[in-house]
């Protein structure tokens, strides 16, 4: 590949990876405006969050499928479209549920922009090339991750919450103009005989359970499990699980081969994954709301509680590889759950009387954990056959992607009976958010501390007993 080619599909490479892992964190900040501006509750706001998240780890494995199928060049440059065109309609949004449907649009074309693009990675690339764009890609990822709320606290005190969407659209522009540059090699394939090897039925049931659950949880928190439609959609969340695996178990090209599920390690890093993303993306996402509500800080002050975070993640990150050979990968990815799981108690005990000094340690310890946790994909699919790498990736990738939404859920769910019960106890609005977002932390590392056990445990290649043995 001719040298400035490779430097536009690198710096493409890059530029996705950044814009749709920031559309993950940059909303969190701008939520109490948000709120404010369109009428919205916090089960509302939940959805704002999880629609994009949902979105966008449902259709992962799809995504790659129909990159395999369409071509690279083609699925990156639709998604790219999608992504920047529901951009400006989130911006446009003038309801709470405009908003959210824009953002699961924008998820659509996330899940075909990322699988595409590490495809590009992996087949298109000189061998020589592809450790540098993967770190490429790691550091993109990691630095949209944690400048997200800076970015988006910034967006919304001086310009308004809406450029924080409408700020997409010039840099989809660029990576538009980026993507001829993608070889356009590629299988493509039209009509009926592309219809049967995509699994169509197991993206439709697979999406409908995890919608129907979130609705159900979501319901749930905010009023009761008991509470009508909340048993039915979970038992419709159940049945259409079910049906789901019976459909993969038959498929002739499934969207998950369920033999994979008897891969220990692969099973042990989905969960480890899961684990890790219910505390993150629960610690941005209420701690936003925290830093505003409670101790009364501006946009951009809440984000800027985050640069350290960004900082620690950034430096730390590439010697994460380090750390994983000299302890072996499942001692140093169990320790970096474990200080992401002591950041969230950190945080938890702050206080309504909190400085920035105060949340400091505890974010951290996130930062420093979270990037000892990147080998954690790589680990997790090692011992996978090569035929089934690429669905091993997207089965792990989805997982990260979809806890995000089970965080901000289940976290949720907890603050919201928390701070129900305390304000029908006759405490004050803002020491009753706080009880239920020190409950919801607590539960969240809980979750954490869990993924650094089953990390230790599962992710150990068997026979292997030597110091740095991965």
């Amino acid at each position: 590949m001719h040298r400035g080619r490779l430097s536009a599909v690198l710096v493409l490479m890059a530029l996705t990876g950044f814009l749709t892992t920031l559309d993950n964190t940059v909303i969190n900040v701008a939520l109490p405006t948000v709120q404010e501006e369109l009428g919205l509750d916090v089960a509302d706001l939940e959805w704002v969050a999880a629609s994009y998240v949902l979105s966008f780890g449902t259709l992962l494995l799809a995504g790659g499928r129909v990159a395999d199928l369409a071509g690279r060049r083609a699925v990156m440059a639709v998604g790219v479209v999608v992504f920047t065109g529901s951009s400006c309609a989130a911006a446009l949004a003038d309801s709470g549920t405009a908003l959210m449907a824009a953002r699961a649009v924008q998820g659509a074309g996330a899940a075909l922009v990322v699988p595409a693009s590490l495809a590009v990675v992996a087949r298109d690339l000189p061998p020589r090339r592809r450790a540098t764009a993967i770190g490429l890609w790691t550091a993109s990822l990691a630095l949209a991750l944690a400048l997200g709320p800076v970015i988006g606290g910034f967006v919304t005190e001086h310009w308004g919450w809406t450029w924080i969407f409408l700020l997409n659209v010039p840099f989809g522009v660029v990576a538009l103009l980026l993507v001829p540059a993608v070889p356009a090699a590629g299988r493509r394939g039209t009509g009926r005989w592309s219809a049967s090897l995509l699994d169509v039925p197991g993206v439709v049931l697979s999406a409908v359970a995890l919608f129907l659950l979130t609705y159900a949880l979501v319901k749930g928190g905010e009023h009761t499990f008991s509470t009508p439609p909340v048993p039915l959609f979970l038992w419709l969340s159940a049945l259409t699980g079910i049906a789901f695996l019976l459909v993969e178990a038959r498929a002739f090209l499934p969207l998950v081969d369920l033999r994979m599920l008897r891969d220990r390690i692969l099973v042990g890093g989905v969960a480890a994954q899961v684990l890790w993303g219910v505390g993150v993306n629960s610690v941005f996402f209420f701690t936003a709301l925290y830093l505003q509500q409670v101790l009364g800080f501006s946009p951009v002050e809440a984000g800027a509680v985050f640069l350290p975070l960004a900082g620690a993640l950034l430096v730390c990150t590439p010697f994460a590889e380090r750390a994983a050979r000299i302890l072996g990968a499942h001692r140093s990815i169990a320790a970096g759950l474990a200080l992401v799981a002591g950041g969230l108690l950190l945080v938890a005990g702050t206080g309504a009387d909190a400085s920035y000094a105060d949340l400091q340690p505890g974010l951290l310890l996130i930062g420093v954990g979270s990037a000892l946790t990147t080998p954690l994909t790589v680990r997790s699919i090692a011992d996978v056959p090569a035929t089934r790498t690429g669905m091993a990736s997207g089965l792990v990738s989805a997982a990260r992607e979809i806890s995000g939404v089970f965080g901000v859920v289940l976290v949720g769910i907890v603050l919201t009976r928390t701070e129900r019960d305390a304000l029908a106890d006759g405490v004050a609005p803002h020491t009753a958010f706080l009880d239920g977002y020190d409950t919801g932390l607590r539960l969240a590392a809980g979750c954490v501390l869990l993924g650094a056990v089953v990390s230790v445990v599962a992710l150990r290649r068997p026979g292997r007993h030597r110091r740095g043995a991965a």
